[in-house]
């Protein structure tokens, strides 16, 4: 019976010692909790302090001196047109260009702070026109007076200038009776309208293209008055203008119309002139 007893007494132990037992065990092969990786970080290399600071790649020259200058050198000017009103949209052109029609026009504008100035040639047809009416009036030689006894209406001044085989004379009226100083009193207008809307037309069009259909409609009304110099000369930048998809459809439709207005009329020209000749 005591044998039984102490049997029962070390099972008993036993069992009771089995869970720490086990619990022990267990605690042996708990996973580590893994730690997050050490980021080293490279200390930046020295590097030697520049000596100058580097251009920037979108910054624009202060100048430009390998840049050829297109423009007609002064001496080379021959004739010189200027008008002056003060109270015109435009008080001040001035026109200047050599023999065979290359220049520059130079303008004030009521709402613009200095002037501006912008390259011109002029066509075949209008040098003719004016060298014609030069000659007619021995421009250089002759000391007559252009301006008209009475005038009318309310002008500027008009001084124009030529140089001619190291001669040079200057005549200034408000307005000619002369056929020939008027033609060129008309046709330095018709220049002056022509080029200053070039100018205002490649402003328009590179900066706001919603004005050219206004300006559209002034070279229409130029066109209709007479009061462009050579229009068939216009022909290459009207159908410019024509396909140009920045602009406005009805500034579009106005270079093309005024465009095909020019062609028939000097086709109509050429016709007759052909007609006269037979």
């Amino acid at each position: 019976m005591r044998l039984k007893t102490g049997i029962f007494l070390i099972l008993l132990t036993i069992v009771a010692a089995a869970p720490a037992f086990g619990q022990k065990k267990r605690s042996r092969t708990k996973r580590p909790v893994k730690k997050p990786p050490t980021v080293v970080v490279a200390a930046p290399k020295p590097t030697s302090e520049p000596s100058a600071d580097p251009p920037k790649l979108n910054s624009r020259p202060d100048s430009e001196p390998n840049k050829v200058n297109s423009a007609p050198k002064v001496a080379a000017f021959t004739h010189i047109y200027v008008f002056e009103r003060p109270g015109f949209t435009y008080p001040r052109v001035e026109i200047r260009h050599d023999d065979a029609g290359k220049g520059v026009i130079i303008f004030e504008k009521i709402d613009l702070d200095e002037p501006m100035d912008d390259p011109i040639e002029l066509s075949d047809a209008t040098v003719n026109t004016l060298n014609a009416a030069f000659t007619r009036l021995d421009f250089v030689n002759s000391t007559e007076d252009y301006d008209a006894k009475k005038v009318n209406v309310a002008t500027g001044t008009i001084s124009i200038t030529l140089k001619q085989n190291g001669r040079s004379r200057t005549a200034t009226f408000r307005w000619s009776d002369n056929p020939d100083a008027k033609l060129l009193m008309d046709e330095y207008r018709r220049i002056s309208n022509e080029a200053i809307w070039k100018f205002e037309m490649q402003v328009a069009r590179e900066n706001q293209p919603l004005e050219t259909p206004r300006l559209m409609a002034r070279l229409s009304s130029l066109y209709e008055s007479n009061e462009l110099p050579d229009p068939p000369h216009l022909l290459p930048l009207l159908k410019q203008l024509a396909n140009d998809e920045i602009l406005p459809l009805i500034a579009r439709n106005d270079a093309e119309r005024i465009a095909k207005a020019i062609e028939k009329a000097e086709a109509k020209r050429i016709k007759k002139e052909e007609k006269a000749k037979n």
